[in-house]
């Protein structure tokens, strides 16, 4: 995903201030787009969801959700697909 060098400054100090996450990674900041909005769909809370949205746009991250999502085998858990499956049909238009 393509993503402006602010965004991509944002994105890192995001990663910097949000360890707990990806508490086994070795290095957080330097984390794909999608590894992120994995991890803070998944482990984050409510604050950490918006404070991303607003860094990459609830539409990239809807897109990478659902693409993440669309294979037989995902990482998410149930409950968060369904939420959040639910939460960006609602708050995005899906493409099809």
């Amino acid at each position: 995903m393509k993503l402006n060098i602010k965004s991509k400054d944002e994105l890192k100090k995001f990663m910097r201030e949000r360890k707990y996450l990806v508490w086994y990674v070795k290095d957080p900041e330097n984390s794909s787009v999608e590894s992120i909005v994995e991890h803070t769909l998944n482990y984050g809370d409510w604050d950490d969801v918006q404070k991303l949205i607003k860094i990459i746009g609830i539409k990239k991250m809807a897109e990478v959700f659902r693409k993440q999502t669309s294979s037989f085998r995902t990482n998410y858990r149930p409950e968060v697909s369904n939420y959040f499956r639910l939460y960006f049909n609602k708050y995005t238009k899906q493409h099809a």
